[in-house]
């Protein structure tokens, strides 16, 4: 028993090293020239576009721009050594940056340097929490989120972005409102009476050379090149001096070591925010980790990338920094240079060093008018109309809750959280809906002679014989529908002599579905009709058994096809001298010209061959 033990502690052991180690799977492979020459390459290619963005979503997110710089250092590196992408760009993105602004921005915070605080101290309890279900494998936790609530939170969270940057597009100033569409009311307004012109031509300057360039030569830097263009224009003619905001002093060299400051009265506060960037951001990580490893063929493993998220987000918390995650464009400018390993993110944390190290001084005459631009282009994507359409055709339901999530959360902006709260609580209520009344299909058989929903197929059936398809688990949810729609057949077929059940689509049942089938069979039989199986799931007919449901008793009534159910029907009714049905829907003519065509409708309609001879020596 002890060396049981052992060898269970030594696979966790395994288990719990391999987490922390996934950088060993690529550091080999960096022996070779050619692989090392593309890492670096596409890491000094991503450094470009992640230094001007970095400072554009710190802006965002209501933090000075260099918080912005601090996040995209050792965060960058951590990520890649301890996550399962190869690809994966992790450092600050305009989601997140919008949540770490909307969830502080509701807790009345005075001070700057008191919202600073709260914003690492946010990073941490986010890292805390993608650490903690990484480790105890709750990935799935990420399925909460179903696709249409993402894609309305998304879209509607782009929105409130764009419209967040209107005040330093038009360079006005106005009062924070209540509710964010009555802050960008005002703003429309302000900017519209008296707009600072020269901002708002910076901006269209900026906007015109980034779109430009991604049209007419995407594989240069254009974000960089913005960035480089107005800020030699706004230091070559001074126009600080003419009320054009600039980015100003930027702190030169690495962030320190600092333990994040908690206030713990404000940890229950703080929670519901981290948990709901934690999702957020991790959903927007695995996307476009499966996303590339789907092209690269790589296995991504979602509780590993939990990790490497994890430790990221704390990394950036002891080193000044605010809350990360994977980031779709600049994966996506990693992939296209030629990423290979992790390293191409070491190598592009190390071009944000050298940043902090020696280039901030040129960039205090940035305007921040530029800045908003790359906030404006680079989030401009997540607006996806196509996909409401999309979810809409799939399922109205789904396309439905992608709608309201979207408006509710324009509604609640700037406590986004609200939106998209709602819209999991629809999602899960929709869900608990189907499931407790799955589709149930009246089969009857058509002019192929197949059997199919009679109703949809509009094909007479049978008075005397029903064909019920259920389609789903059977629980105690939906226990009540099912009897309930059988006992609504029997009550409106008079002439009912037996019900075929084909269970192939009951991949689980509970206790209270075993009793009351149980229970509806005795009932029906008392009543001169039979309940007979077909197709019956083996873990569905191991819990007959093992109840005693599949005795001896009852045996008789179950099949491995519907074909030898009605086989069985027919002599029986043939046996108490009953007619034929009229109808075709069940005709007995010639079976073998009604065979289902599908393979497993042709197969033996022995129960030994289907359930094993094992399994049937079970039978009480």
């Amino acid at each position: 028993m002890n060396g049981y033990y052992l060898k269970g502690l030594i696979r966790y052991l395994e288990g719990f090293l391999k987490n922390l180690t996934p950088f060993l799977n690529w550091a080999g492979e960096l022996k070779d020239y050619t692989t090392l020459k593309a890492d670096v390459t596409a890491g000094i290619t991503v450094a470009l576009v992640l230094v001007p963005q970095s400072m554009a979503y710190a802006q965002l997110a209501n933090l000075p721009i260099y918080y912005g710089l601090y996040a995209s250092f050792l965060p960058v590196i951590i990520a890649s050594l301890f996550g399962s992408s190869r690809q994966l760009a992790t450092g600050p993105v305009a989601v997140v940056s919008l949540l770490t602004a909307s969830g502080l921005g509701t807790l009345g915070i005075d001070s700057e340097a008191e919202y600073i605080a709260y914003a690492v101290s946010l990073a941490l309890l986010v890292g805390l929490f993608q650490l903690a279900i990484g480790f105890v494998r709750l990935g799935i936790l990420i399925a909460f989120l179903s696709h249409p609530v993402v894609i309305g939170f998304t879209t509607a969270a782009a929105i409130v972005i764009i419209t967040s940057q209107l005040d330093k597009i038009f360079g006005v100033q106005v009062a924070t409102a209540a509710h964010h569409y009555e802050t960008v009311w005002m703003t429309i307004i302000a900017g519209l009476q008296s707009p600072h012109y020269l901002t708002l031509g910076m901006t269209a300057l900026a906007l015109l050379i980034m779109i430009v360039l991604k049209l007419k030569a995407p594989k240069a830097p254009g974000i960089l090149i913005a960035v480089v263009i107005t800020t030699l224009i706004s230091w070559y003619f001074d126009l600080l001096d003419q009320g054009l905001k600039v980015v100003g002093n930027i702190p030169q060299g690495l962030p320190s070591f600092t333990a994040p400051t908690i206030d713990l009265a404000m940890i229950p506060q703080l929670l519901g925010i981290a948990v709901t960037i934690a999702l957020i951001g991790f959903m927007e990580a695995i996307s476009v980790a499966k996303a590339m490893a789907a092209s690269t063929r790589q296995n991504i493993d979602a509780d590993q990338e939990l990790i490497g998220q994890g430790l990221s987000n704390i990394t950036s918390s002891f080193f000044h920094g605010y809350a990360v995650s994977g980031s779709f464009s600049r994966s996506a400018v990693n992939m296209q240079a030629g990423a290979i390993t992790g390293f191409s993110s070491i190598v592009t944390g190390l071009g944000v060093a050298l940043t902090l190290l020696f280039l901030t001084p040129l960039l205090y005459h940035l305007p921040q008018a530029t800045l908003a631009a790359v906030i404006v282009l680079a989030v401009f994507s997540l607006v996806r109309i196509k996909a409401f359409k999309y979810a809409w055709r799939v399922k109205k339901h789904d396309g439905l809750i992608a709608i309201i999530t979207f408006l509710l959360t324009l509604f609640y902006a700037p406590h986004l959280e609200n939106g998209i709260l709602i819209g999991v609580l629809m999602s899960l209520g929709l869900f608990i809906y189907r499931t407790m009344s799955p589709h149930i299909s009246i089969l009857s058989r058509d002019q192929d002679g197949a059997l199919v929903d009679a109703a949809k197929h509009i094909l007479p059936q049978c008075r005397k014989i029903a064909i019920i398809r259920f389609e789903g688990s059977l629980f105690f949810a939906n226990t009540n529908y099912f009897e309930n729609r059988v006992l609504e057949r029997v009550a409106s077929m008079p002439d009912l002599k037996f019900i075929i059940i084909d269970a192939v689509a009951i991949n689980e049942i509970d206790a209270t579905g075993e009793e009351m089938l149980h229970k509806l069979a005795r009932t029906l039989v008392d009543n001169g009709i039979q309940f007979l199986f077909v197709r019956t799931q083996g873990e569905v007919m191991e819990t007959f058994i093992r109840t005693g449901f599949a005795s001896k008793e009852w045996l008789d009534c179950f099949f491995a096809t519907r074909q030898e159910a009605l086989r069985y029907a027919w002599e029986k009714m043939q046996e108490m001298g009953s007619s034929a049905c009229p109808e075709k829907s069940c005709s007995r003519p010639n079976f073998s010209s009604c065979l289902l065509r599908s393979p497993q409708e042709k197969s033996s309609s022995f129960l030994s061959t289907v359930y094993g001879q094992n399994l049937l020596k079970k039978i009480p």
